[in-house]
């Protein structure tokens, strides 16, 4: 009898609960990344709890979450980025900035584009215009489907003009 690779079980729940947070079973979704980590802890598990928590309203829980990951792999970007978007969703926009920053310098991460329009999302709000084109316009030359960051960046154009 062969004994399952802990990060197969993982994996597998993992997958489960991303399906279960697709279709909107945001509990479902933090019970089986709950078991995810019991199984085998990842940064990607506890940040991806952290992001159902927050679809949920706890951004106290979710924030813990990304602490979490970033003790497993600091390395990881997404959870930078996620602390500073709960951050905004708590109106706290100046807390925000340091956490897009990191998450920007991040050695691992896949989703550039987002911490530079989130960076932009705060400067527009305290009315930066010029700083806050100049993250949408990085946002989108990372990505250059990433159309929210074209309407951002011919936003602030519009509004230098």
């Amino acid at each position: 009898m062969s004994e399952t690779d802990p990060r197969e079980t993982a994996a597998e729940l993992f997958r489960q609960a991303y399906e279960f947070q697709a279709n909107g079973d945001y509990q479902q979704a933090i019970e089986c990344y709950s078991r995810s980590i019991t199984a085998y802890p990842t940064a990607e598990a506890h940040t991806f709890r952290g992001w159902a928590y927050s679809f949920l309203g706890d951004y106290e829980r979710a924030i813990a979450e990304c602490f979490e990951a970033i003790k497993l792999d600091p390395e990881f970007g997404n959870p930078y980025n996620d602390i500073g978007a709960y951050l905004i969703e708590q109106g706290k926009w100046d807390d925000a900035i340091p956490w897009f920053e990191k998450a920007m310098v991040a050695k691992r991460y896949e989703a550039r584009c987002y911490p530079h329009f989130n960076l932009g999302r705060v400067y527009e709000h305290k009315n930066d215009w010029r700083k806050a084109k100049e993250c949408y316009a990085a946002a989108y030359a990372i990505d250059q489907r990433y159309l929210a960051a074209l309407a951002g960046m011919r936003r602030q154009l519009a509004r230098l003009n």
